[in-house]
C-alpha cells in the first residue's frame, strides 16, 4: 500500500468524495476535519488530521472504522494490481500499537492540562458569574479561591468569566464579593478533554465521546442547555 504524503496529489485529496452507492451525496468535508482515534478497544485517544490518518493506514494499524465517511484519499499505482491505491477514512478510527498518546493515563487518576481555550470550552463560553456568553477575546481565567487566600490554578478553582465581572470579584471569593457561580468547576475526564480539544466536532464523534463521558458528568446538561 502505498500511501505516503508525496503520493497523495492533492487536487485528488482535497476533494470530498461520498461513496458511490449513497442514495444522495452527503455534505463535503474540508482536509481540515479532524479525525477521532480510538485504541481497539473503542476508548478515545486523540484526534489526528488526514495526514496522520493516511499514515496509520499505510503502517496497517488500523483495525476497524465506524462514523461517517469523510473522504477518499488516492496514493500510487500498485505495482502488483496495476490499480491506484485509494483508502476510504471515516470519522472515527480504531488502531492497534502502541501509542504514547496520555490516554494511557486516562483512569481516574488522570489530569489534564489546564488551559483556557478547553477551560472555555468546559464552561461553553459563558461567564459563569453574570450567565452571558462571550467570544473567547472577552473572557478570562477566574480563580474562585484567589491565589491571596491559598487557591491553586487548578480545574477545581477555575472558571471562566468575563473581563467585567473578574474586575469586580477581584482578589475575593464569590461569596465575600456578593457574586454567585451559575455552575460549578470540575475536572474533565480525559474522554470530556477529547471533547474539548475538539474543533468542529461532528454528530457521529459527539454522540462517540458522549457514551464515554461519565453519567454524572455536568457536559452532559451543559451540552444540551448551550451547544458548543
Amino acid at each position: 500500500m502505498n500511501l505516503s504524503h508525496a503520493n497523495i496529489p492533492q487536487a485528488d485529496a482535497g476533494l470530498a468524495v461520498w461513496p458511490e452507492d449513497a442514495a444522495a451525496p452527503p455534505q463535503g468535508f474540508p482536509l481540515s476535519q479532524q479525525i477521532l482515534r480510538t485504541d481497539v478497544s473503542g476508548m478515545p485517544l486523540e484526534w489526528v488530521d488526514y495526514r496522520e490518518a493516511a499514515r496509520l493506514y499505510h503502517t496497517e494499524q488500523v483495525a476497524y472504522t465506524c462514523g461517517s465517511l469523510l473522504y477518499r484519499l488516492y496514493g500510487g499505482t500498485s505495482a502488483r494490481t496495476g490499480e491506484r491505491t485509494v483508502v476510504e477514512v471515516n470519522s472515527i478510527i480504531a488502531t492497534v500499537g502502541h501509542t504514547g498518546n496520555p490516554g494511557n493515563l486516562r483512569g481516574a487518576g488522570y489530569v489534564p492540562p489546564l488551559n483556557n481555550q478547553t477551560l472555555f470550552r468546559r464552561d461553553a463560553h459563558l461567564c459563569l458569574y453574570c450567565g452571558n456568553r462571550f467570544s473567547y477575546s472577552l473572557l478570562s481565567r477566574d480563580h474562585v479561591t484567589p491565589f491571596s487566600r491559598g487557591g491553586k490554578d487548578v480545574w477545581n478553582n477555575v472558571v471562566t468569566a468575563c473581563r467585567r465581572c473578574n474586575n469586580a470579584k477581584a482578589s475575593r471569593t464569590p461569596e465575600q464579593a456578593g457574586m454567585q457561580l451559575i455552575a460549578v468547576p470540575f475536572t474533565p475526564t480525559y474522554a470530556e478533554y477529547i471533547y474539548l480539544k475538539g474543533r468542529r466536532v461532528l454528530a457521529d464523534q459527539m454522540e462517540y465521546l458522549l457514551a464515554h463521558f461519565p453519567r454524572s458528568s455536568p457536559l452532559h446538561e451543559r451540552i444540551q442547555r448551550w451547544p458548543m
